[in-house]
């Protein structure tokens, strides 16, 4: 099945025609040789680039992340604000800077680094413009800004403000070759072919399709705590982003957009760790540990298939071991010989006597007890099953008093039609519909004097026996009929029987009989043995027969699916943490879909397969593109030729981010000094640009590959 795909293109910056401002054009009017004298004066217009400057409007922001109030771990992402406005980081000009650098920034602020906003909530301080650029807006040194570029009627709008200590701005600014890359244009949108895409270019850019984005250059601290975020301008601090120390009193900045959440405490260990952890493991067979032992004779084979050695009381009352090997089996399960009848009918006929060994393999015998358990523990299960052998008895009567029936009717739905028909009624009804209006038509005298016929005289049918009846049951197209039958009473039989052959009711510990099989943070692939499963389905069948015919009728509700091919087991913190991890299980080139999940406690996942597969891969929960770094301290290049966004490896190599932090503790991406050098020459390239910068710094899903032992 062909999948649709979106487009998601990043572009550098979108710089403006004219930046925002107050302008002047003058036109000047000369004749060549002529002095004009002060005949031809300029001509003078002012006019206005409007751009927002001291506040923004909610509905320009489409998105931040993470999301305002959310609680999550969020150590490894950098947060960011996606503007609807697509020009807007770049609708001004700082002072003293190269274009393609923002007049904004994202900040990030923990609790207790705001002194007006302690507990990081998201308090601004609100006044108007006049008042901020005059210093009365609070403590902290305002912006430079000169009163006379404020536009008519600007000094009077209200703005928001914080005040951040100066040196809090120091350990966090980021310098002007920073603001740069850390803002973008994204483009999101249908699939390129909606597009006219000329030889050895990319297509135009959709206008609606073109967003703003803001990333912070700092990470919430792995210890957790509630985080605020500001988008700033930066207008009128130009100084203090290239080294020039902010005064004592910090700086009140303006804050144009605000939002807080909480991060949990990072315990260091995260999707990436848990499933790398899993691979890890050197023996993914659902068995005991082998210890280096060797696999010659029976009982290492019987090991290393997944049996175990458990405690048994014979029936003579003496104590002895036994194994035991559940439905799912590390190794494909041996072929049994032919049984010598269709069904078991006891624990006992499941029992394996290992003669070398003077001691019993109770897998099967397991299997039957426990089908029967099962059975007599659910009521309403036993009064369906006995409602089935009911009127499957009924109807095989009828079949075998009318034998023609199965040959007669035209189709298997007729004859099961006529099997459940009342055939007195029937008669009955004829004579009220034929007979009855021809004698009411007749005079008294009439039917007095009318013939009599003496009744018609049958030979006494012979009582069938159950020979007879469970010699109907031998003929192919009889038991069709049988199965059309009762097919309402069936189904319940047969979905019940179905989800017992699936594992859907069995208890956890006989399919692992031994806790070191599946010990927490593991990963164990099995083979399901349909023998067992088979003999599960006897044993709950076993439930309330009485006679041979019984067990013959079983046949008829135990034609079950085909049980599973393998499973899968995880037992991991993966299963609640992360309820929506993306698991594909691969046979060859093609996906294979389970047939059955079961969930046991709270961590402990169970996979049921209809074919043997080989490959197994679990996938973080896709969470839009967010930027970050992965659980390993790395980041996943991507291609900047070719197929550009294709993954590369990994970076850095080995693993590790903390090269690339500031030093002081307050987890800031050192980025112009070292990770955009390091990942430019990763790329063998110069530089990076900002859309390049973007790509190279989203944050994948994690996923982990494991090939079947």
């Amino acid at each position: 099945m062909a999948t649709v795909g979106h487009r998601t293109r990043f572009f550098d910056h979108r710089l403006p025609s004219l930046y925002a401002g107050r302008y002047t054009a003058t036109v000047s009017e000369s004749i060549e040789g002529v002095d004009t004298g002060g005949t031809l004066p300029d001509r003078v217009q002012r006019f206005d680039v409007r751009q927002p400057r001291f506040s923004i409007a909610a509905s320009e922001v489409q998105a931040v992340y993470p999301v305002p109030g959310a609680i999550g771990t969020y150590s490894q992402i950098l947060p960011h604000i996606t503007l609807d406005a697509p020009a807007l980081p770049w609708a001004r000009r700082l002072k003293n800077t190269e274009e393609g650098v923002p007049w904004v920034a994202l900040l990030l602020f923990g609790e207790g680094e705001l002194p007006e906003d302690c507990e990081a909530a998201g308090g601004v301080t609100i006044s108007t413009v006049a008042k901020l650029l005059d210093g009365q807006a609070g403590e902290g040194r305002a912006p430079d800004i000169d009163p006379g570029s404020l536009l008519p009627g600007e000094d009077e709008e209200a703005c928001r403000s914080i005040r951040v200590p100066a040196e809090l701005f120091s350990a966090i600014r980021p310098e002007p070759a920073e603001l740069a890359l850390l803002a973008h244009i994204r483009e999101g949108g249908p699939p390129d072919a909606d597009h006219v895409r000329v030889a050895g270019t990319d297509p135009e850019p959709v206008a609606e399709d073109l967003k703003a984005v803001v990333v912070t250059n700092r990470f919430p601290p792995a210890r957790g705590g509630q985080q605020v975020v500001h988008l700033v301008s930066l207008e009128g601090f130009e100084p203090y982003l290239t080294g020039t120390a902010p005064p004592a009193e910090g700086l009140r900045m303006v804050s144009l957009q605000t939002w807080s959440f909480a991060t949990l405490p990072d315990s260091g260990i995260g999707f990436g760790d848990i499933v790398a952890n899993l691979a890890a493991a050197t023996d993914n067979l659902l068995r005991l540990p082998l210890n280096g032992s060797g696999a010659d004779g029976d009982v290492p084979q019987r090991l290393a298939s997944g049996a175990t050695a458990l405690p048994q009381r014979l029936e003579s009352g003496e104590r002895s071991f036994a194994f035991y090997r559940g439905p799912l089996t590390a190794t494909p399960a041996q072929d049994l010989p032919a049984p010598a009848q269709p069904r078991l009918e006891s624990a006992g006929e499941a029992l394996v006597y290992l003669r070398e060994h003077g001691v019993f393999d109770t897998g099967y015998a397991s299997a039957f007890s426990l089908g029967r358990t099962l059975a007599l523990a659910d009521a309403p299960f036993r009064n369906q099953l006995l409602e089935f052998r009911k009127t499957a008895r009924r109807a095989l009567r009828h079949l075998a008093a009318k034998p023609q029936l199965a040959t007669a009717a035209r189709t298997v739905r007729q004859a099961a039609d006529q099997l459940n028909a009342n055939v007195q009624r029937a008669a009955f009804d004829r004579l009220i519909h034929s007979a009855l209006p021809a004698a009411l038509a007749r005079t008294g005298a009439e039917l007095a004097g009318a013939e009599h016929r003496p009744a018609a005289r049958t030979t006494t049918a012979l009582p069938l026996t159950a020979g007879d009846l469970r010699a109907q049951l031998a003929s192919a197209h009889a038991r069709e009929i049988l199965e059309e039958a009762t097919s309402d009473e069936r189904e319940p039989v047969r979905k019940w029987l179905t989800d017992l052959s699936r594992l859907g009711m069995m208890p956890f510990d006989h399919l692992v009989p031994d806790p070191r099989m599946l010990p927490p943070e593991s990963i164990r692939f099995a083979y399901v043995d349909a023998a067992w499963l088979r003999a599960a389905v006897d044993g709950a069948l076993s439930v309330g027969v009485g006679h041979a015919l019984d067990a013959d009728l079983n046949t008829l509700a135990s034609t079950v699916p085909a049980p599973p091919a393998c499973a899968v087991l995880i037992r991991s913190e993966l299963i609640p943490s992360w309820p929506r991890t993306i698991i594909t299980a691969f046979t060859g080139q093609d996906v294979v879909e389970p047939v059955h999940r079961l969930r046991y406690g709270s961590d402990v996942l169970l996979l049921l397969y209809p074919r043997v597969i080989d490959t197994f891969t679990l996938a973080e929960p896709p969470q839009g593109v967010h930027f970050g770094i992965g659980d390993l301290g790395t980041v996943e290049l991507r291609s900047l030729t070719g197929t550009i966004g294709c993954p590369v490896g990994d970076f850095p190599d080995p693993p590790g981010f903390a090269p690339f932090l500031r030093p002081g503790g307050r987890d800031v991406l050192d980025i112009s000094g070292k990770l955009a050098p390091e990942l430019a020459a990763a790329h063998q390239l110069a530089s990076l640009s900002p859309a390049q910068f973007a790509l190279q710094m989203i944050k994948t899903p994690q996923m982990q590959t494991f090939v079947r032992p």
